[in-house]
């Protein structure tokens, strides 16, 4: 399947779930977060080509996708929430991560152009509390002088699903609202107040495609691949940004990915003038001691090509690729980690 096919197939029914094959029976298979589904089948249509080996992943959302590789169904398990040292060790998995990209806020509002409205994590949180309501309200018109705003019912559109995108875009809201904080908190499944759910990102993109005066909230990718109006967002240092890759790299700029274990930062609300506000990594989770020894070396060496070979694709989709010394460090992590059922290295 070619890359424009795959695209336009990403805003496809509320309830559909996602997924894209390129392996025969003996190939590797992964399942989970919605966010990185873009560059993960851009990968794996490569990959195939360059090495006839393939890769069957089933965009079903991280909550998923951890519990699938917890049963041990996938060879491989996907999450843009970040799993905890405790749950890794009880379980037996270690973390990595794969890619980095942002979430953005998007609207369905006739005669505003992407990108024009300017929102805060204040104001955002407060529409999903059912707080505001109507798109000409005082707060959003504060914030955007001279644009013309519908008095129209804003409808909130979030995710239906476990969901690690809603885990980056909660966290937000959370650090940015006390009271988001306290009512509804950071996680990737949560009590939403008010509004109608969408499965995977697609579901959300799909249902604010559909509604007048909706709000979303997708990865980056999709809003712009399937042309959708994005906002503004304010970030840390107060500053009106516009998504972009050089975005979302200035907030990972400061991590510090040896210190956490598994690798697991949170990029959410960084300092600097030039960060993204929802800015996320993808992490893949695996079995430190693999029962199939084949399939453990092949999904290594599929991340391993990507990490090599990948970065060009993963740029043109609005992904930013993990720097080299991060990519030591992961390559080191599977050295100390993965082992076959003697005990024998991986990699």
């Amino acid at each position: 399947m070619r890359m424009k096919q795959l695209m336009a197939s990403l805003i496809v029914g509320v309830s559909a779930a996602m997924a894209f094959t390129t392996a025969a029976a003996a190939d590797i298979t992964g399942a989970g977060a919605t966010f990185p589904y873009p560059i993960y089948a851009k990968w794996a249509e490569a990959y195939k080509a360059a090495t006839g080996n393939g890769l069957n992943y089933a965009s079903v959302g991280s909550g998923a996708g951890i519990k699938q590789i917890k049963a041990k169904t996938v060879d491989f398990g996907a999450s843009d929430k970040p799993l905890k040292a405790e749950e890794l060790d009880a379980a037996g998995l270690m973390q990595f991560p794969a890619i980095m990209g942002g979430v953005v806020t998007i609207v369905n509002l006739d005669g505003i152009a992407p990108g024009q409205m300017k929102l805060t994590g204040q104001v955002v949180a407060d529409i999903y509390l059912g707080k505001i309501t109507k798109w000409n309200d005082a707060a959003i018109a504060a914030l955007n002088p001279g644009v013309k705003l519908p008095a129209e019912d804003i409808t909130v559109v979030h995710r239906a699903d476990s969901s690690g995108t809603s885990f980056l875009f909660t966290d937000f809201l959370a650090k940015t609202n006390a009271e988001f904080k306290t009512k509804v908190g950071a996680d990737a499944a949560v009590k939403w107040p008010t509004g109608v759910g969408g499965k995977g990102n697609e579901g959300v993109a799909a249902n604010v495609q559909r509604i007048k005066g909706a709000i979303g909230y997708v990865e980056w990718a999709y809003a712009k691949k399937n042309k959708m109006s994005h906002t503004q967002l304010k970030n840390k240092d107060g500053v009106f940004l516009q998504p972009d890759d050089e975005n979302f790299k200035a907030a990972a700029a400061n991590a510090e990915w040896t210190k956490t274990p598994g690798f697991g930062v949170v990029l959410t609300d960084q300092p600097g003038k030039a960060s993204w506000p929802i800015t996320g990594v993808s992490y893949i989770l695996m079995y430190k001691q693999q029962a199939d020894a084949a399939k453990g070396k092949e999904v290594v060496k599929f991340f391993d090509w990507a990490f090599a070979n990948g970065d060009k694709a993963a740029v043109e989709l609005d992904f930013v690729p993990m720097p080299e010394t991060v990519v030591k460090q992961v390559q080191a992590a599977w050295k100390q980690n993965l082992k076959d059922a003697s005990g024998k290295a991986l990699y």
